[in-house]
């Protein structure tokens, strides 16, 4: 979609900015699998209800997370509300039991939920990262591990914990002291394992080269077998 651009101290625009937004007919199919779905849980329990939508929401949701989506994600939000109002009415012979369907999470009055804790996710609660160009004439070949470590740090799909320990690490592996680079493939490691009493804690991870991490593994593991270390 294009939009037009800022303007001049004398008010005439610049040009147009182009917004890109996912398209209706990729939301109208969205829609439908997911009152596919819902419709073929009718008699279903509402935790299988919750699983089988959650994967359908996250990956639609995380395609979409780097463009112009959040008006979409609010209004896709409340037309699936509304099916899930229609599940809900049609099990209870045209009631809404909201005490057994609806808890209260968070800041939310009507979070579709059970007793245990499993809920639907949102689309609306996709953070939105804007894809980010890539510099110049920057190349995953140039050398510049720096740039592109940070970069695959900013990427939407990177783990929230793998995106803060590059950052932590400024992009590089503490175990062979080189840049991550972007086709790397890397591990979260223990420094202090966990059947030693490491906690899972941000002070007591590592980002590693996947190599490095067997390769630490390994170390680990023939000390084991003298009685000093368990991985």
């Amino acid at each position: 979609m294009l939009y037009r651009s800022a303007k001049t101290s004398k008010g005439k625009p610049l040009g147009f900015t182009t917004l890109i937004t996912p398209s209706k007919t990729k939301a109208k199919l969205h829609l439908a699998k997911i009152a596919e779905v819902i419709d073929t849980h009718k008699t279903a329990p509402q935790a299988a209800l919750i699983s089988k939508l959650n994967p359908i929401i996250r990956g639609w949701s995380n395609y979409y997370s780097t463009v112009v989506s959040k008006k979409i994600f609010s209004k896709v939000d409340h037309l699936t509300w509304g099916k899930i109002i229609s599940w809900a009415k049609r099990r209870g012979k045209g009631n809404i039991n909201k005490d057994k369907y609806w808890r209260t999470v968070g800041d939310r009055n009507w979070c579709f939920s059970t007793e245990d804790g499993v809920e639907l996710l949102t689309h609306a609660s996709t953070p939105i990262v804007r894809h980010t160009k890539v510099k110049g004439v920057a190349s995953p070949f140039d050398g510049n591990w720096i740039y592109w470590s940070k970069r695959r740090g900013e990427y939407p799909e990177t783990p929230t914990r793998v995106a803060f320990l590059i950052k932590k690490q400024k992009g590089i592996c503490s175990h062979c002291d080189l840049y991550f680079t972007s086709t790397d493939i890397v591990e979260v490691d223990h420094i202090k394992p966990t059947s030693l009493g490491g906690k899972d804690t941000y002070d007591n991870l590592q980002l590693l080269h996947k190599h490095c991490h067997d390769t630490k593994t390994a170390t680990d593991r023939s000390m084991r077998s003298k009685g000093s270390v368990k991985t």
